[in-house]
């Protein structure tokens, strides 16, 4: 009698799956590119359009001739809930590749963790979390992000000074403030995400971005970066991979533009 009763629970537990699949094919708009993005989190996505996320989802949208629109809610908690999976957008631009929450494309770009000092600092050669250089000095890091657990393996945990992993960057901002006290000497450096900090640095002489490519313990420190999307659509997912493998001298061109430090499919070396 049990199996009689098990039968039916299954072929309506595929029947819910089919119709959720349904669903979700048929929330992507045929008429804008609808992008997830975080209102403030300057230098990738910002609210004025002039985050290089913004540039790239402009050129992904003239390709595929259709008008950009915005669903604007800060990253952190809820982020994709909110936006991706509740059929507001279509798209969430900048997203690491192996994320579970979302069907990832191809990766558009490599990049890296690194080290911002002052040009002139003692600490500018450093290349590094294990440089003897660095002990006994402060160094700012994004709590919760990989090379924190480096710099404690490197011994340097004594010295860390930690700012939150997830703000609402409309009235926070971690990177500008640990920028600004290494620019001051109150940091000796500080190690962050070469998207995030290599576009500031580039806009400040004083300061230079250094990728950390010869780590040989603790977690990677470089991160393939792809376009996320709702899981199931993989037919959006192979128009965009399409898209990308066919302008990917382009996409390039507006990464190096703002600054961003692009490395190759290995995370060995500065993509040429």
């Amino acid at each position: 009698m049990m199996r009689h009763h098990i039968l039916p629970a299954i072929a309506a537990a595929c029947l819910a799956v089919s119709t959720a699949s349904a669903q979700v094919a048929d929330l992507r708009s045929h008429t804008e590119f609808r992008v997830c993005a975080d209102p403030a989190a300057v230098p990738m996505s910002s609210e004025d359009g002039k985050g290089f996320e913004n540039k790239l989802a402009a050129f992904m949208g003239e390709k595929l001739g259709m008008p950009v629109t915005y669903t604007w809610f800060p990253q952190g908690s809820g982020f994709i809930r909110k936006t991706l999976r509740a059929g507001l957008c279509d798209i969430v631009m900048g997203y690491a590749q192996g994320d579970e929450m979302v069907l990832n494309t191809n990766h558009y770009y490599t990049s890296a963790y690194g080290i911002v000092t002052r040009k002139d600092s003692p600490l500018a050669s450093v290349d590094t979390l294990e440089d003897p250089a660095l002990k006994d000095q402060p160094i700012g890091v994004v709590a919760g992000t990989p090379p924190a657990t480096n710099m404690a393996r490197a011994g340097l945990a004594k010295n860390m000074k930690g700012w939150d992993l997830f703000v609402d960057r409309r009235v926070e901002n971690p990177v500008g403030d640990m920028l600004a006290q290494v620019k001051s000497g109150e940091l000796g450096a500080a190690v962050l995400w070469g998207p995030l900090a290599g576009p500031l640095v580039k806009q400040n002489p004083d300061l230079q971005f250094t990728p950390l490519l010869k780590e040989t313990t603790g977690p990677k420190m470089f991160y393939r970066i792809t376009m996320g999307v709702r899981l199931g659509e993989d037919a959006w997912k192979r128009e965009l991979n399409s898209l990308i493998r066919r302008n990917q001298a382009e996409i390039d061109a507006i990464l190096r533009d703002a600054g961003v430090p692009i490395l190759d499919d290995y995370g060995k070396e500065l993509k040429q």
